[in-house]
Parts: C-alpha cells; sequence; structure tokens
C-alpha cells in the first residue's frame, strides 16, 4: 500500500529581485505553487516593495503568503556578533511610515556602501564598474549578488560563490559594512507596523550555544516573539537546541530556506538543500499570533 505523502511545508523565508534575490516577486510565487508549498513570506533586505507586488497581483488562491522583510540589526548589548545578525518582521503593514522611514533610510546608506565596494574591488585587481552593477540589478536594490554576477560574466571569478569566497563575504577584502538599526528600534518597528519580530538564521550569529541561549533570552525580554529553528542550513541537533530555547523562553518557531534563487547556489525553494522541511504549524502559529 502506497504511504500518504507528507504534509505541505511552508518556506517563510524568501528573497526576490526587489532585493538580492534573482527570481522576481512573481516568479517566486508560481515558483511555489509548482513546488507545492502551502505558504510562503516573501522577506526581502530593507524593502517591502517585493510585498507589495505580489499583493497588488493578488495572492493565489491556493497559496497563503504572508507579509514580511528582513532588517539589518545590531544585537542587544553586551552581545557582539561574529557574523549576521537579522530580525524577520512578519505580518507587517507594508504601508506603515515609520518602517518606511527606517527602509528608506538603510536603502540610502546602502547606496553610498555599494560605490565603496566597487573602490575596493578595483583596487584589487577587478574589472568592474558602478554603472554595470546597477544595470545587472535592473532596477532592484543593488546588492552584492549582483556585484558577484558582472564578475562572473566577466570571467573575474568562477561562480557567485567564489566571488564572495574571495571578495565580498563579511571580513573579505572588499566587503563594507551595511548599515544597521539597533536591536530595540527594529523590534519597536515591526511592532508598530503590526507585525512580529523573529531572529532569523540563528546560525549565522556566531556565537556558541551557551552564549546564544543567554542572547535569545535577553531579546525575548526585550521583544522578541520568534526564532527561525528550521533553517537551510542547521544541523539536526542545532534545530532541537533552537526548538529547546523557543520552548524555554516562550517564542514562536518558524523556519525558511532563505532561497535567494541563482544568487545563492544548492538553495532551493522549500526544502533548502534538499532536506528542509518547515511545518506548516510554523505558518499557522504565526497568522494566529497576529490575530
Amino acid at each position: 500500500m502506497a504511504s500518504d505523502p507528507p504534509p505541505a511545508g511552508v518556506d517563510l523565508h524568501v528573497h526576490t529581485t526587489a532585493s538580492d534575490g534573482s527570481l522576481s516577486p512573481l516568479e517566486v510565487v508560481t515558483r511555489a505553487r509548482e513546488t507545492g508549498l502551502a505558504a510562503i513570506s516573501i522577506t526581502d533586505h530593507d524593502t517591502v516593495d517585493g510585498v507589495r507586488e505580489v499583493l497588488s497581483a493578488g495572492v493565489p488562491a491556493d497559496l497563503k503568503f504572508i507579509t514580511g522583510v528582513e532588517l539589518s540589526s545590531t544585537p542587544p548589548d553586551p552581545y557582539r556578533s561574529k557574523g549576521s545578525f537579522h530580525i524577520l518582521g512578519y505580518g507587517i503593514d507594508p504601508e506603515s511610515p515609520l518602517l518606511q522611514e527606517a527602509l528608506s533610510s538603510l536603502q540610502l546608506q546602502r547606496e553610498t556602501r555599494n560605490p565603496k565596494m566597487v573602490s575596493r574591488l578595483n583596487d584589487l585587481g577587478v574589472d568592474l564598474t558602478l554603472s554595470e552593477v546597477e544595470a545587472e540589478a535592473g532596477g532592484a536594490v543593488v546588492g552584492r549578488p549582483h556585484m558577484a554576477s558582472v564578475m562572473v560574466r566577466k570571467k573575474q571569478v568562477g561562480s557567485v560563490q567564489e566571488a564572495f569566497d574571495r571578495y565580498l563575504a563579511t571580513g573579505r577584502p572588499a566587503y563594507v559594512e551595511k548599515g544597521r538599526i539597533d536591536f530595540k528600534n527594529a523590534v519597536s518597528l515591526i511592532r508598530a507596523a503590526g507585525g512580529l519580530p523573529v531572529l532569523a538564521h540563528p546560525v549565522t550569529v556566531g556565537l556558541p550555544p551557551d552564549e546564544l541561549e543567554g542572547l535569545i533570552a535577553d531579546m525575548a525580554r526585550q521583544g522578541l516573539v520568534g526564532v527561525e529553528a528550521y533553517y537551510s542550513t542547521h544541523s539536526p541537533e542545532f534545530t532541537r537546541f533552537l526548538l529547546g530555547c523557543a520552548e524555554s523562553f516562550g517564542l514562536l518557531v518558524t523556519g525558511g530556506s532563505d532561497f535567494h534563487g541563482e544568487y545563492k547556489a544548492g538553495i532551493n525553494l522549500g526544502v533548502g538543500q534538499g532536506d528542509l522541511h518547515v511545518p506548516f504549524d510554523c505558518y499557522a502559529t504565526i497568522t494566529a499570533a497576529l490575530l
């Protein structure tokens, strides 16, 4: 007798061409339906333009959708992240004036960052111009993946991953720190926009488990409501650790692939590296908390 198919999963961490993904928002919706996902959230970096595009076009009846955004934040004192520290905002009103003001400021800081990175690449012998990078972005928010794509096309590197490994990743010679929002301010902005603040990809924070547990506890006391336990590069052991933290501190559990299309090789929508399954309960608990 054939076994029942596994329940449909969700992907609550997805990027589009509105920030640094290679698929447009509507292409992501199409891919999600083709993949059989039950729900998605578009969580572009420091912009809600992709969310607006999906809402304007209309969400298909067979796919559930949560508005989202991913903010670059500082960790609360006294913690110092050795990696990236991002806060996801779920269920936000994309037209929130306070959120729009903050996003505009972050985008301006990105605009000043990009010429600095291009200049550093040039100093390192990479043949690249800002106009080429902007053309690659095609009107979207310019980011490192667009620089990497131009570098690949011009045969400066063999792949997008090589561009990041050699030049563009945090700590590499062409990297320039981007603008960040104070953690408390990030939480306030998301809550003021009607949303729920969640710690994104805890594995990238760069802290050992005991310190990370203390950080999550402190953030919960300061307004964090969820933690992204299911993630493309979380090991089963680390996922269990995060599920325990969520239970201990009364936090919601979320999950997603951090899909960027061709700009993040090996990470596929809904399944990450192939073994990711984000339970539908993650969507259900978020939507219940938003009521």
